[in-house]
């Protein structure tokens, strides 16, 4: 009987790949650049920040400084593709790991700025973010 349950599974899998190889799946649009709400830029944008300085080793706290682009594609949720820039910030590291738009940027040697490509996904009618890819680059 459990043969038999893999087997069926197997078929199943199969049957997908053909229909995904025929382009039965081309009626998705895929990602579109379009601009994000206000309501939303924010929220994503917090959840992105603070994500990477919860991830990062640095001393200081990074913070976005400007949101080069974005694309957009409905799922079961909304995927955002977000380019940002992003700059290292006088505020230092505490217990409670979160930037604030106030620490202002470090100048001089301690200067840093990175490009940040990330994709991340949400169902903002229920609060909810995952960071499933970043890639940062120093600008």
């Amino acid at each position: 009987m459990q043969a038999r349950g893999g087997r069926s599974l197997w078929l199943l899998l199969l049957a997908l790949v053909l229909v995904a190889r025929k382009g039965h799946f081309e009626g998705w649009p895929g990602f579109q650049e379009k601009p994000m709400s206000k309501e939303n830029v924010n929220s994503t944008l917090d959840f992105f920040i603070q994500s990477y300085n919860n991830a990062s080793n640095d001393t200081y706290l990074f913070r976005v400084q400007k949101l080069l682009n974005t694309q957009v594609q409905l799922t079961t949720g909304v995927e955002y593709l977000v380019t940002v820039r992003i700059g290292r910030t006088r505020c230092k590291r505490t217990g409670l790991v979160r930037s604030s738009p106030s620490c202002p940027l470090q100048s001089k040697k301690l200067k840093k700025s990175l490009v940040c490509h990330s994709l991340i996904y949400t169902v903002p009618w229920i609060d909810r973010f995952e960071l499933w890819n970043n890639t940062c680059l120093e600008d």
